[in-house]
């Protein structure tokens, strides 16, 4: 998922600082877990590419082919790929660390419609319910307001009901449905869910 310019440091220095932030966990078992988001690196690629290997050998089974699953890691998630996504302007990547360790990642970018589009979004099972993938979305929301994106957008497997589902309580509706040849005869069969973007954040 790609991005958009502003003068909000947020969307526009690709190094600024990470933000911490406590998130609970529901199942009462790990506490309260500090999550550090910040800017994926040059130097935090093969641990990006690396996490994305587990999450989709853990997820898509059953979804769809072992040849398809090869080949969109492989389209998606080539490091030299991701090398020239971190230094393209419209395209920022994230990273959410728990305890100095790799916890999820994401990614997004603007549209040429002026949406902000989630394009990827991975938390390591061993960290997913905690919160983390919820921390993600709220640094996606906020790149998406400082850009002036009126609209959170994100494409998602019609079969991955569970990520369907998790989608649906960050605020995410289904909105249209798509099928789109990604080459090697494969396609992609998914939802386009959206959620809409306030202007300005909501104060507590």
């Amino acid at each position: 998922m790609k991005k958009g310019e502003s003068g909000n440091d947020l969307v526009g220095d690709r190094r600024a600082p990470g933000t911490t932030s406590r998130v609970s966990d529901p199942t009462g078992k790990a506490g309260r877990l500090d999550v550090l988001i910040t800017p994926v690196a040059p130097a935090d690629v093969d641990s990006v590419v690396a996490l994305a290997r587990l999450v989709w050998q853990q997820t898509y089974p059953g979804i769809i082919t072992q040849e398809q699953i090869d080949f969109m890691l492989e389209q998606r998630y080539n490091p030299q790929r991701l090398f020239e996504e971190l230094t393209m302007p419209l395209v920022w990547w994230d990273q959410a660390s728990v305890d100095g360790q790799l916890a999820g990642f994401s990614s997004c970018m603007v549209t040429g419609g002026g949406e902000m589009k989630l394009d990827k979004l991975y938390v390591d099972p061993a960290r997913q319910r905690s919160g983390t993938g919820a921390r993600l979305i709220e640094q996606v929301v906020s790149r998406a307001r400082a850009a002036g994106c009126p609209t959170l957008i994100l494409a998602v497997n019609k079969r991955n009901e569970r990520a369907i589902a998790a989608y649906g309580k960050q605020g995410f509706a289904i909105r249209e449905s798509v099928c789109v040849d990604i080459g090697n005869g494969f396609l992609m069969d998914d939802f386009i869910m959206a959620r809409s973007i306030p202007a300005h954040a909501a104060q507590s």
